[in-house]
C-alpha cells in the first residue's frame, strides 16, 4: 500500500514538515508495510520556500534586509533547480510576524526588504525568481520594493517621496533611469491564489487593511493611494494588462511586481505542485491525505488542499482531509474530499488549541487510518 502524505501547514502551529511527520507516525501505527511519501507542499505563502527547498533538494540563504517597520531582519530565500531558480516568501522580509501587533502601522510599513531580496537573488547571478505573495505587514503596492530596486519615486518637487502606503499620494512621477537593469532579463513569477483587486471595496486596504492595523481612516487614505498609485502607472504605460485578479494581493504587491518588475502571475497552488511534479509522485498511491489549520468555504476556491484533491482525483485516488477545524456541510465537502475530519478533539481556546495541535492530530490521524483500513478490507 502507498499512501501520500501532501499537507499544507497548520498556520501558527506546525509547519507542513512538521505535519507530515505527525501523520507518518500515525498511519505507520496501522499500516506498518505501507509505503508512506510525505511530499510537503504550499500555496505560495507561508512555508513555501522550504517546501520547495526540501522537496527539490534546493538551498538556504539567509540575507539581513530592512524589515516593514524600518528595522533589519533575517529574510531567507532558496536556491533549486541546481541553483538556477530562486524562490523566497514575501512575508520573509516585510511579513506582519515580523512586528509585533501594537506596533504595526501599514501607512509606514515597507516592502523595500522585499526588493532587498530580489536584489541579492540578482547578484548571485539567478535571473529566474519565483515569489510567494501573502502575510505582508504593508499596503504600499510594491513602492518600497521599487525604492530599493533603484526607481525613484518623487513627488512634484522631484524629491523621493517617504516609504510606506501612507504616503503614495504625494507621488507625481516614477523616475525609471535609475532602475536596475537586470530586471530585463529576469523571468519573475508570483504565486499567489488571492483573487483581489488593487483597490475598492474587495481590494488590499479594504480586506486586508485591518488585520495589519489600520483604522477606518486609514483604510480609506490606504485605498485613495493605491488608486493613486494605479493612476501613475498607467500615464507612465508601466502596467499592461491594466487590471489583473490578484493585483491586491501582499497589500498590493501583486500589481507593483507587475508594474516595477513585469512579473507573471500564477495559481500558487498549481504552480508549487507542478514545481514538485506533484501527479508523479502520487502515481500508484492507495490514499493521498491532506489538510491545514482551518478549511472553510475558501478551500474549495483553487486553495491548496483543494488542488491536492483534484490532482488525486485525476488518478483515481482517494483523499482524506485532515485539518485542526474544518467547516462546512458534509454534503459541500464530499464535492472535494472522500473524508473530511477536524483533528479539534473539544472545546477550547486558540492558544490551547496550537499548543496540543500535534497530540490532536496524531489523535485523528490514527483513528482516520483505522477507518481507512476498514474500507479497504470490506
Amino acid at each position: 500500500m502507498k499512501i501520500v502524505f501532501a499537507p499544507d501547514k497548520f498556520k501558527m502551529c506546525m509547519k507542513s514538515s512538521t505535519v507530515c511527520r505527525v501523520l507518518e507516525k500515525a498511519f505507520r501505527t496501522v499500516f506498518p508495510d505501507a509505503e508512506l511519501v510525505s511530499v510537503p507542499v504550499s500555496d505560495g505563502g507561508e512555508g513555501m520556500t522550504h517546501a520547495l527547498s526540501d522537496a527539490l533538494h534546493g538551498e538556504i540563504h539567509t540575507v539581513r534586509v530592512t524589515g516593514p517597520d524600518g528595522k533589519p531582519v533575517n529574510a531567507e530565500f532558496a536556491l533549486i533547480n541546481n541553483g538556477l531558480t530562486a524562490v523566497f516568501e514575501m512575508s520573509s522580509a516585510s511579513g506582519l510576524y515580523l512586528v509585533e501587533p501594537l506596533k504595526r502601522d501599514p501607512m509606514t510599513a515597507t516592502t523595500y526588504g522585499t526588493g532587498e531580496v530580489i536584489r541579492a537573488i540578482l547578484d548571485l547571478g539567478v535571473r529566474d525568481i519565483l515569489i510567494g505573495l501573502g502575510g505582508s505587514a504593508t499596503v504600499d503596492g510594491g513602492a518600497g520594493m521599487a525604492q530599493a530596486l533603484g526607481y525613484g519615486l518623487l513627488d512634484v518637487g522631484g524629491r523621493e517621496i517617504p516609504r510606506g502606503g501612507g504616503a503614495l499620494h504625494l507621488l507625481s512621477r516614477i523616475a525609471v533611469a535609475g532602475a536596475d537593469t537586470r530586471l530585463h532579463d529576469t523571468r519573475i513569477t508570483t504565486a499567489c491564489d488571492v483573487r483581489n483587486p488593487l483597490s475598492g471595496p474587495f481590494g488590499a486596504a479594504q480586506v486586508y487593511g485591518p488585520q495589519k492595523g489600520a483604522t477606518p481612516d486609514m483604510v480609506a487614505k490606504l485605498d485613495h493611494n493605491l488608486r493613486h498609485l494605479f493612476t501613475v502607472w498607467e500615464r507612465q504605460s508601466m502596467l499592461l494588462p491594466k487590471e489583473m485578479p490578484g493585483d491586491g494581493a501582499a497589500g498590493g504587491l501583486g500589481a507593483g511586481l507587475r508594474a516595477f518588475c513585469g512579473a507573471q502571475p500564477k495559481s500558487g497552488a498549481e504552480l508549487i505542485l507542478d514545481a514538485i511534479s506533484f501527479r508523479r509522485q502520487i502515481k500508484g498511491a492507495d490514499l493521498v491525505v491532506t489538510g491545514e489549520g482551518r478549511t472553510d468555504s475558501q478551500t474549495a476556491e483553487g486553495k491548496l488542499c483543494c488542488a491536492v484533491a483534484d490532482a488525486a482525483h485525476r488518478e483515481g485516488i482517494p483523499v482524506l482531509l485532515l485539518s485542526g477545524a474544518v467547516e462546512g456541510t458534509p454534503e459541500e465537502l464530499a464535492k472535494t474530499y472522500d473524508f473530511a475530519f477536524s483533528a479539534s478533539t473539544g472545546r477550547r481556546t486558540l492558544k490551547e488549541a496550537m499548543e496540543a495541535g500535534a497530540d490532536d492530530l496524531y489523535f485523528t490521524a490514527v483513528n482516520a487510518a483505522r477507518l481507512f483500513q476498514y474500507t479497504t478490507r470490506s
